[in-house]
């Protein structure tokens, strides 16, 4: 098992903590995760991606620059709001602070 998990799992990439580990150690597993992802093919990249689930924000980092280069726009889920906030943006179709289902 790992110390940080990832799915992609319809046009949603599901996040969550695994094993009890520090930062240093999740970061590299978050890390090789997308890595593994986009070498399969999984993540091919596109014009949006929706994120949804538990991170620290040593891991948004590593998610946020390595997704970013290959999609659009960014959403992350804001579990109070009940919507994604769209937090990167390339994409003209996207503002910065968008909410979207």
């Amino acid at each position: 098992m790992t110390t940080y998990n990832i799915e992609f799992n319809d046009g949603i990439l599901r996040v969550r903590f695994g094993e009890p580990a520090q930062n240093d150690q999740i970061v590299k597993d978050a890390a090789a995760r997308l890595e593994e992802m986009t070498t399969s093919g999984e993540l091919t990249g596109g014009q949006l991606l929706k994120i949804n689930g538990p991170i620290s924000i040593p891991v948004a980092f590593v998610l946020a620059h390595k997704l970013s280069h290959i999609y659009g726009a960014i959403g992350f889920f804001d579990p109070k709001m009940g919507k994604y906030v769209i937090s990167i943006t390339h994409n003209p179709a996207y503002k910065l602070g968008d909410l979207i289902d």
